[in-house]
C-alpha cells in the first residue's frame, strides 16, 4: 500500500516491538497481502485496561512517527468502547480490551492470514 513493502513489513515489525514495551498483551500480527485490498498486515493486540489502551494508542502514532516517519492516518474508535483502530495505510493497528476482542474475534474472521508473530 505504501512505496515499499519491505518497509511497510519494518513499520508493522516496529509497532509490535512498541506495543510490546508498552505492556501490550497477546500481540499477533498477520500478513493480509493475498487476502484483503485495502491492506497488507493487520496488528491485533489486547490492553488491560483502558488507561493501557491508551497508552498503547499514544506510544503507536508517535513511535511510527519517529523512528519511520509514519504518520497514522485515521483513528477509530475509543478507549471507553474497548476498541481503538489506528490506520497507517499498509499496516493496521487494532487494540482492544480482552472482552471487546473476545467478542469480536478477528484472529477467527482472519483465520486464513499468514501470522507473522505472536506473543501471547
Amino acid at each position: 500500500m505504501e512505496e515499499d513493502p519491505i518497509d511497510d513489513l519494518e513499520l508493522a515489525h516496529t509497532l509490535v516491538d512498541l506495543l510490546a514495551e508498552k505492556k501490550g498483551e497477546d500481540i499477533l500480527l498477520l500478513d493480509l497481502t493475498a487476502l484483503a485490498g485495502f491492506t497488507d498486515y493487520f496488528i491485533i493486540c489486547s490492553g488491560a485496561s483502558e488507561r493501557t489502551l491508551s497508552a498503547l494508542a499514544d506510544e503507536a502514532v508517535r513511535g511510527a512517527k519517529q523512528r519511520h516517519q509514519a504518520i497514522c492516518r485515521g483513528q477509530e474508535g475509543t478507549t471507553a468502547s474497548g476498541w481503538i483502530l489506528l490506520d497507517f495505510g499498509a499496516v493496521v493497528v487494532h487494540l482492544f480490551l480482552a472482552a471487546v476482542r473476545r467478542y469480536y474475534a478477528l484472529e477467527e474472521l482472519w483465520r486464513s492470514a499468514r501470522p507473522l508473530v505472536h506473543m501471547p
